[in-house]
């Protein structure tokens, strides 16, 4: 009878030790959902209004930082860093706005396929002028996006070209219920189709290995150059559906970057990624892009100036940083 009760304890102590279990995993991203949560209702205090139409503006302001911040979030992950996020961006952006003009719907879908192959191209010459010179990434993806800002003013010198009628109805709206953006659908999807697979493969377990230890990582048979490659295809892939996304938002391509490089980066340490590499997901970055569009919404309902959240992103990237190096120092000191 005792062992039989045993058995029964067992059993009920294993679903709470694997809720503890994924708790202390993810506590840095369950604290932005809580505090993401806290935003959404002082948000609602101090607008009244704010409801499903602004539900739905933020899904779709937030869908392009959030594939930015994600590819971003994959290539931190395995040591690196990509500065030319940003002018990816622009690139595909103007490249998918340019060619879709004046074009059937059919046609559109070949353009988008096109693109994403474009992005895939992009981040493999990042990825193999990193691996082949040796040149730390920072350097080496700086330059970089230079060379693609000037590629996308070669390719529409001001605003401008369209976007297929199905490239926009994908990001706006709702589907299901009002409250369900469309454009949340599309990241989930997006996220889930590329990213989840590829962390679950051996992939995935390479570009956590080489972030954390990348001797270590080539001891154990790693091939770092070949998965250092691959991250900035994956981040060049997410920067293309960025780019497209973009121009799904808007209608037209825009060949000057906006400020998604940096946002990005800040997103990923807010997001709990170590930029040491090694630590981390992409569903902090996510959560933490929402928060950074909405702390700008908030301004602009309290009527104060939206330059302060570019200051303020500087702040809490700053303080995150402070915050997890004091935690790696006193780990280092137990």
């Amino acid at each position: 009878m005792s062992a039989a009760a045993a058995a029964v304890d067992d059993a009920r102590a294993r679903p709470a030790d694997a809720a503890m279990a994924f708790v202390r995993r993810n506590g840095w991203t369950l604290g932005l959902l809580a505090f993401l949560a806290v935003l959404l209702v002082y948000t609602r205090a101090i607008q009244p209004t704010y409801g499903v139409t602004g539900i739905q503006g933020l899904a779709i302001s937030v869908l392009p930082l959030a594939l930015a911040s994600v590819g971003q979030a994959i290539v931190v992950i395995s040591g690196g860093i990509d500065l030319s996020i940003g002018s990816m961006m622009a690139l595909t952006s103007v490249v998918a706005a340019s060619q879709m003009k004046g074009q059937g719907e059919e046609f559109g879908v070949g353009i988008v396929i096109a693109v994403l192959a474009l992005g895939l191209l992009l981040g493999a010459i990042n990825g193999s002028l990193v691996v082949l010179t040796r040149v730390p990434d920072i350097v080496v993806t700086l330059a970089m996006s230079f060379v693609w800002a000037g590629c996308a003013l070669l390719v529409l010198k001001t605003p401008g070209g369209g976007a297929a009628v199905w490239l926009k109805e994908l990001v706006k709206g709702s589907l299901v219920n009002e409250w369900v953006p469309k454009a949340a659908i599309a990241l989930v999807i997006i996220v889930a189709v590329i990213w989840l697979p590829v962390q679950r493969s051996r992939l995935g377990l390479s570009l956590y290995a080489i972030g954390s230890n990348q001797l270590a990582a080539f001891r154990s048979g790693v091939s770092v150059g070949r998965t250092k490659l691959a991250s900035y295809m994956l981040t060049g892939l997410f920067a293309a559906l960025a780019g497209l996304s973009l121009t799904a938002n808007t209608g037209i391509g825009t060949p000057v970057p906006g400020p998604y490089t940096l946002t990005s980066v800040a997103a990923v340490v807010l997001g709990g990624v170590s930029l040491a590499g090694g630590r981390g997901g992409v569903a902090g970055p996510i959560v933490a892009v929402v928060i950074l569009q909405l702390l700008r919404s908030d301004m602009t309902f309290l009527n104060v100036n939206t330059n302060l959240a570019t200051v303020a992103n500087g702040v809490i990237l700053i303080g995150v940083v402070m915050f997890g190096s004091l935690i790696q120092m006193r780990r280092a000191r137990a």
